[in-house]
Parts: C-alpha cells; structure tokens; sequence
C-alpha cells in the first residue's frame, strides 16, 4: 500500500469568505482514480471490495457494502427486514428526511417522535409509546456524531421482536459506550455525501453484524439476483451498487478516518473555547471525550436569524440546522414535537469540515465577540 499522504487544505486569504463546509481530496485519491481508470476498472468490483474492508477494520464491524448513497442505504436495510405497506417504522423527526423518504417510499407508515430536550438524539421513552402491532422497526439518528442510548433502546426492541437500524450517516468513526455508532443495531447505514467525514461526492455504505443479513443485502443490491452468472431471481430488489471509481476515492478517505476526526473534534474545541462567555450562543454538546465525533459545528440562539445576517456580512458562511420531518407537507403530521421544534427555530452551523484551517474558526470567533459588541 502507497504512504498516506496528508492532505492539504486550500490557503484562504483574509479577504476570502469562511466556507460553512471544507473537505478536500488528497492526492493518494487523485492517483488511484487515474490508475482504476487506467484499468478500465468502471464498474463495481475489486476497489469497492478493498474499500468495504477498510470499513470492516475501521469500525470493527464483520460485514459492510457499499453502495449509492446513505439514502439507499437505508432503504436496502428496511427491504432485508422485510419492511413495506402495512408496516410501521418510528422515526425522529429530529433527522434529514432521507430517513423518512426511505420507509414512505416502501409503503410503510412513518411515526414520528420527539428528541431529547438537551440533545437531538430520539427520546426512548417516547419510542416506547409510539410501539403498535405493526410497529416493525425503529430508525434512530445519530445527527452530528451524537448517538442515543442505544443499550435502552436494544432492550426495548428486542422485547417487542424488532429490527433497530441505525441512520449514522452524520456519524462515522463517532463512538458510544458500546462501540461505534452504526454497527450496535442490526444494522448500521452510512453517507459519503460531501458534508460528511468520508466523501466521495455520492455513495453510501452499509453495515451489519448478521451473515445471513449481510448475504440477503449482497442480493439486494444487485436486483434480486445471487448468481451473476446463472442471473436467478430471488427477490424484489433494485440495482444499488457502487462502483471502483467513487470507491477508489473512498478507500483513501476511510484511511484518512483518525486525521479527519482529530481535524474536526479541534475546531468543536477551538468553538468551545472560544464561545464561553458569550450569553447569546450556546454550542450543541457532542461528547467527543467519550469518543463522539463532531462532524460540525452545530449551535442555538435566540437571536439566530439576525446572527446569521451579522456573520454574513462579516463574510462567514453559515447553514440552518435541516428542517424536522413533520414539516414536510406529504407526511400529513400535525404533532407537536417542542424539543425537535426548538432545535429547528434556533440551530444553524458554523464553519467546519475536516479541511477547514483553524483560523478560520479563528475568523468565525471574532466575527461573533464582534456581534457581542454591537
């Protein structure tokens, strides 16, 4: 295996925006895309099995596939459970709507529940109080990094014969008590969108402790079909499959995993350092000495909308937290859901990105002590 070469971020001047998102592609990327095309190496094969063994070192996990997105990802757990019409899967509407669209989109009914009123992690409780007859599954989120009590809610799913399957899309190489956040459930699904730690512009993964489970997704992800050669039908399924040039940029950027985590647990606490003091503003805990991982830096203020104005003209970019799942229209869902509520009126996000200079974050904390003295 080639040295892994660190890679650089891009300088950005003192006159240059501050980007709310910063990753970039090394150069051990650049050099294996070339050589797999030199390859004619298009399709999904030996680059996508080296990379899916990658994920199994880094997570400490048996099995993973890769596959087109973390949506998909989903999606493909939910079919191995045998989830469709007439089931139900309860959500957090504290989450992207991916994790929604992938049970509404099979036929299952979507239940929603609150988060936590400190933390965007699913309230249990509450999940325990959604559980019907039909309930078949429960799909936690692990939103930047921070995981839910996943021993409780094992215990709970277990007792009423469900399936857990973990939405760590915003959660790689981030850990809970009972190891990596993704691979404690039946099944654990990963993104490798540009936001994310591991990016290959698109892709997903999937992981799982089950052999029956990981061989039932290798079919799934291929239409249906367990022999390529025979073409046997086996099942409804669809084509998810990756392919060896995405991987060839994934397989760097998993080995990158340990530098990107340190890169981005230091600017969470260049934020915690820098923000203390400041009464209008107040950083979204994410345990990072218990092993989380802070995939960005996510805060809450009562003065949000006029915040985000100030910083804008300050020439630093920011994001509002992504709207919760409720108020989708298509969900026909008039709950009231007060913590996830709060988190949607008053969240937004600093700049972060395993490539973001430090002086950047530099920038961001003047910017806002600027604000302060307004």
């Amino acid at each position: 295996m080639r040295k892994l070469e660190p890679s650089k971020a891009p300088v950005i001047g003192a006159e240059d925006e501050v980007p709310w998102w910063l990753t970039v592609i090394g150069e051990n990327e650049i050099t294996e895309v070339s050589e797999t095309m030199a390859k004619k190496s298009f399709n999904m094969g030996a680059v996508t099995a080296e990379m899916e063994a990658e994920i199994v070192k880094h997570l400490d996990v048996p099995y993973a596939l890769c596959t087109t997105s973390g949506s998909m990802a989903l999606m493909m757990a939910l079919i191995a459970g045998d989830i469709g019409p007439g089931d139900e899967v309860i959500i957090p509407t504290r989450t992207f709507i991916a994790t929604a669209h992938a049970a509404s989109l099979l036929g299952a009914k979507v239940a929603l529940v609150d988060c936590l009123k400190e933390s965007t992690a699913i309230d249990i409780d509450q999940v325990a109080a959604k559980i019907t007859p039909r309930t078949k599954a429960v799909m936690p989120a692990h939103l930047n990094g921070r995981g839910c009590d996943m021993t409780a809610l094992n215990a709970l799913v277990k007792e009423h014969g469900m399936i857990v399957i973990e939405d760590a899309c915003q959660a790689m190489f981030s850990r809970g008590p009972d190891g990596y956040h993704g691979t404690v459930g039946d099944f654990g699904c990963f993104s490798f969108g540009m936001a994310k730690l591991v990016s290959t512009g698109q892709g997903g993964a999937i992981v799982t402790r089950d052999k029956e489970m990981y061989e039932k997704l290798s079919i799934i992800r291929n239409h249906g079909i367990a022999d390529v050669v025979s073409h046997a039908y086996m099942m409804p399924a669809h084509n998810f499959k990756y392919n060896d040039i995405q991987a060839s940029i994934g397989l760097w950027q998993v080995r990158r995993g340990p530098e990107k985590v340190a890169h981005v647990n230091a600017i969470y606490k260049r934020y915690q350092e820098g923000l203390e003091g400041l009464s209008f503003i107040d950083l979204i805990p994410v345990d990072i000495d218990k092993g989380e991982t802070a995939l960005q830096a996510e805060v809450m203020s009562e003065e949000r909308d006029a915040l985000m104005a100030f910083l804008a003209w300050e020439g630093v970019q920011t994001r509002k937290l992504t709207p919760c799942v409720h108020t989708a229209p298509h969900f026909n869902n008039d709950e009231a859901f007060p913590n996830s509520e709060r988190f949607n009126r008053l969240g937004f996000k600093l700049p972060s990105g395993p490539n973001l200079p430090l002086d950047c974050v530099d920038r961001t904390i003047v910017a806002l002590k600027k604000y302060a003295q307004a």
